[in-house]
């Protein structure tokens, strides 16, 4: 089996964003163009070369072909081992789980998360470094720099395809290929860390759960976890077979495109707990009978209630939150006397908290939760942290449990506004424009309060001490009131301006009202202090969460 050295150009636009490089399909099947951003990898990476590396993806569309690819790629480039899940198939945060239990030098995980799927859909791939998270920008930089200068790439000449449809040892050239069961090792680091014994008792008792996989990547660990482990009924796992186009659907565990499953929780009989997730398995949503759970709500409860899951019994170090995402786990975190970190959006930016023990949980409000098991974010993860708090406080809903926890700690009133493939250029302009005007709207009035805070966000991390600038324009007041404005990088197509509205109520009283109507006076403010609808066309958002 011959290595090639195969000749190549760059192309153009292949810097990874917050969580890789996404393009739509048709552009990834370019001839050349996956196989200049692996090869960069390969450059860049120098321990990979006779180490071990992990390779899977969340089964969309072009998925099996990329990883056939990838492998020939991998052993021209002399990595010793290849882990694979079977049918290509390996969730964001259980291929991060396996990078750490078998101590790889890296993953490279396929993936464009809740993007669409299909041939006229979206792909993505992502390199994650040896401690099981996302690369940090110095790798991701020195990624791109190297596509920009490529002239050549390595592969096997007349290699077979590695049959990835079943479990075993192959070989190329000199490389062992495992094609491994990509819910096994995952399965067993959920049940190191949640009561599975009281979750049984929990549905042995009848308790009804509704999980939506979106026919997505946890369908195969939601049946084998929830209802062959756990004793859901049969049933409880909806839309469990992944598909290459995800059915059609937009795997965004959300209140629009989960609109199915929210219907099902906020009409009659609606089961106790709701869950979906997403197309890599990362996030999730999280329901009760008639009850939404923001997820920096969230994120906030299932620290409150940490003592009460055995894998986190008192070793909670601290905790952790993107800068958009409300203040929810602020107020624990100063209840309880332990720090809480606010970082830029993007879970990479966990990572040395997390390797440093400095936090336990951390999470994002784009339906974001996890902890120090992995270095991604895991949406079946938080379903189960949910189920083990409900058991052990013997049953209590949902709403229950969020209203306790707004009585105890307050309410951050939290609603995120999304405005989907509008013009680039045009919000470019808005948020120069906003950016521009901040340093004067110091001591003037937003909704009635006096603002504070204008800026636009920087961090430094604690850690290595790298900055990042340019992270999200912030306008706040003193008593916790917010607006930030942010350009995602998730998307492929256009651009997506996000408007994250916030606001403190400490009073019981006053904490039962709907986020939109206790948040219209800030989300009006938000609108005429942009002038959105006049610079992008749109006077309502396409997602509200």
């Amino acid at each position: 089996m011959k290595i090639v050295r195969h000749p190549t150009t760059p192309f153009a636009g292949q810097r990874p964003g917050t969580s890789g490089l996404r393009k739509q399909v048709r552009e990834f099947q370019q001839p050349g163009f996956l196989e200049n951003f692996v090869q960069a990898i390969f450059a860049v990476r120098p321990d990979l070369q006779g180490g071990r590396l992990v390779v899977g993806g969340d089964g969309r569309y072009y998925n099996r072909e990329a990883i056939q690819i990838i492998l020939q790629m991998a052993a021209a480039n002399g990595v010793q081992e290849v882990l694979v899940g079977a049918d290509g198939l390996l969730s964001t945060p259980a291929a991060s789980a396996v990078i750490r239990r078998y101590q790889a030098q890296g993953g490279i995980i396929l993936s464009a998360s809740h993007n669409p799927g299909g041939p006229e859909g979206d792909f993505g791939i992502k390199y994650n470094i040896d401690n099981g998270g996302p690369a940090p920008e110095s790798v991701t930089e020195a990624i791109y720099a190297y596509t920009q200068q490529i002239d050549h790439y390595l592969t096997l000449d007349q290699a077979a395809p590695i049959p990835l449809d079943r479990c075993g040892d192959y070989t190329l050239g000199a490389c062992r290929i495992r094609v491994i069961d990509p819910v096994s090792d995952y399965a067993d680091l959920m049940a190191e860390l949640f009561d599975f014994a009281a979750i049984r008792q929990l549905f042995a008792g009848g308790y009804r759960i509704r999980f939506d996989a979106m026919h997505a990547i946890t369908g195969p660990y939601a049946h084998a976890i929830l209802e062959q482990q756990l004793g859901a009924p049969a049933g409880s796992v909806i839309n469990g077979t992944p598909l290459p186009d995800f059915g059609g659907g937009h795997p965004d565990p959300n209140l629009t495109y989960a609109a199915d499953l929210v219907a099902e929780l906020f009409g009659e009989h609606a089961p106790a707990l709701g869950a979906a997730s997403d197309g890599d398995g990362d996030r999730n949503m999280i329901l009760g009978d008639h009850c939404f759970v923001t997820p920096s709500d969230s994120l906030a409860i299932i620290a409150a209630n940490a003592d009460l899951i055995p894998g986190y019994r008192g070793r909670i170090s601290g905790y952790a939150r993107s800068m958009p995402t409300s203040a929810a786990i602020d107020r624990v975190a100063a209840a309880q006397q332990r720090p809480c970190f606010e970082t830029p959006t993007g879970w990479k930016f966990f990572g040395n908290l997390l390797d440093a023990g400095r936090i336990t949980f951390c999470g994002e409000e784009s339906f974001g939760t996890s902890s120090d098991h992995v270095r991604e974010k895991d949406g079946l993860w938080a379903v189960l942290a949910w189920l083990n708090i409900i058991a052990a406080r013997g049953g209590e809903s949902v709403a229950a449990i969020v209203r306790d926890h707004w009585q105890r700690y307050g309410r951050n009133y939290y609603t995120r506004h999304d405005y989907e493939a509008v013009d680039g250029a045009a919000a470019a302009a808005l948020m120069a424009d906003l950016k521009g005007r901040l340093p004067d709207l110091i001591g003037r009035e937003l909704a009635g309060r006096r603002i504070t805070v204008a800026d636009d966000f920087s961090y430094t991390d604690p850690i290595d001490g790298s900055i990042s600038r340019g992270q999200g324009l912030r306008i706040g007041c003193a008593d916790g009131t917010r607006l930030v404005f942010r350009l995602s990088g998730t998307g492929t197509v256009g651009a997506t301006l996000r408007i994250y509205i916030e606001q403190f109520e400490a009073d019981p009283e006053r904490q039962g009202d709907d986020a939109q109507q206790a948040l219209a006076p800030l989300i009006a403010a938000a609108a005429e202090l942009t002038g959105l609808q006049q610079r992008l066309g749109r006077d309502q958002p396409t997602v509200i969460t």
